[in-house]
């Protein structure tokens, strides 16, 4: 059977039947008083998704564009900063900042491990002189399904005085608690195809008063990409170049839905979803690549033994039309990711435990008794 595709990855997310009957509809001048009342509907969601009084700004590019306009609008030449690398995500803010000509020292740790505060703090403390401008990290590392420590190296860069924190949130925003500025966030950077349940080409960016700050002094070269543009247009409720139109009328649905389930709700949805998926494929007799204790509520990374992973993967597609993410790197073939981000419900995660149980049981593959995966997961979900 055609057409009956279900995406358990970490993005593009599964988008709701609502939000693509608004997107279907015919564009609108984006200089009409009508989409003005959109992007002035939508920029009050989005600061209460990000708990930022700060307004957040919305880019037509991806994820990776809101990065980069988060470090191009705070730094300058030059200046030192520090990259937190444990994954595929943290390796390509390196190769960000070293394009622009920062001065980049990198904190690192195992792929499959958090990185860990106490090397931030000690390398921040050793800062007397006060150079390091800014800490750049990934916050969920989706290549591993990793959550690292925000809070607490966030911490760590607010006692530094001077850095500013440059967040990638693009698999957590939307799935669990980052209260911007309770923590004291200077950038927070995101996409559309995440737990937003829209397809890709929106971005955002959340700045700090600090980070404003930070931005005045900025000389990097910057056009499209200014957030001084931004932010004087959204105050129009507009934006400085065409956006995407029709996206813009999907966000504004999902942040309806988003806002009528409520934040707390919304997290413990993914907290529900994720260990009924890690507590499902530990009964299978599988392997998880990342510790429960650290790992995402967006993705789950599972490293089977004796088994390529990219079989699996392969199997699962064409028995099922269940599709999950491989791994990336020196991880291809080793591990796969189930992504449990956004749109997803009880059936979808019954779903592709049962069908991979299935999957290992037809390879003659699995280890535990056939069916004592799925109970589990069907018990974590019944008792959460």
């Amino acid at each position: 059977m055609q057409d009956k595709l279900n995406l358990m990855i970490p993005g593009p997310t599964p988008v709701p039947e609502n939000v693509l009957s608004c997107m279907s509809k015919h564009p609108i001048g984006h200089r009409s008083g009508d989409f003005q009342e959109i992007v002035e509907k939508t920029t009050e969601q989005l600061k209460w998704l990000h708990q930022t009084t700060s307004d957040v700004l919305t880019i037509t590019g991806s994820g990776t564009a809101a990065m980069e306009a988060g470090i191009i609008n705070t730094l300058s030449k030059g200046d030192q900063v520090i990259c937190g690398e444990n994954g595929k995500f943290g390796e390509r803010w390196v190769k960000v900042a070293k394009a622009y000509g920062l001065d980049v020292k990198v904190i690192k740790a195992d792929w499959g491990q958090p990185l860990d505060p106490n090397q931030f703090k000690r390398v921040l403390e050793e800062d007397k002189n006060k150079k390091i401008k800014a800490v750049i990290l990934t916050h969920s590392e989706t290549s591993t399904g990793v959550l690292n420590d925000l809070k607490a190296i966030n911490n760590e860069i607010k006692n530094h005085g001077e850095a500013i924190s440059i967040v990638d949130c693009v698999t957590s925003i939307g799935a669990c608690n980052i209260p911007m500025d309770e923590w004291g966030i200077d950038v927070i950077a995101s996409g559309s195809q995440k737990g937003y349940m829209i397809p890709p080409g929106l971005s955002f960016v959340a700045m700090s008063k600090r980070a404003w700050d930070a931005n005045a002094l900025s000389d990097l070269p910057k056009f499209y990409l200014d957030l001084k543009q931004y932010l004087k247009t959204v105050n129009k409720n507009s934006n400085p170049f065409t956006p995407a139109i029709n996206l813009y009328f999907g966000l504004e649905a999902s942040l309806k839905m988003m806002k009528k389930e409520g934040l707390n709700n919304i997290f413990r949805r993914h907290a529900r979803h994720q260990k009924a998926t890690q507590e499902g494929i530990k009964a299978m007799g599988l392997n998880l690549f990342t510790k429960e204790s650290f790992g995402s509520p967006a993705i789950t990374a599972i490293q089977p033994e004796n088994i390529d992973a990219e079989e699996i993967r392969k199997s699962m597609k064409n028995d099922f039309d269940i599709l999950l993410a491989g791994g990336q790197d020196h991880l291809k073939g080793k591990i796969f990711r189930i992504g449990h981000l956004g749109f997803v419900n009880d059936r979808d995660i019954i779903s592709v435990i049962s069908a991979l149980e299935s999957t290992l049981d037809k390879m003659e593959k699995l280890k535990a008794p056939t069916g004592q995966g799925i109970a589990k997961t069907i018990s974590v979900l019944n008792n959460e």
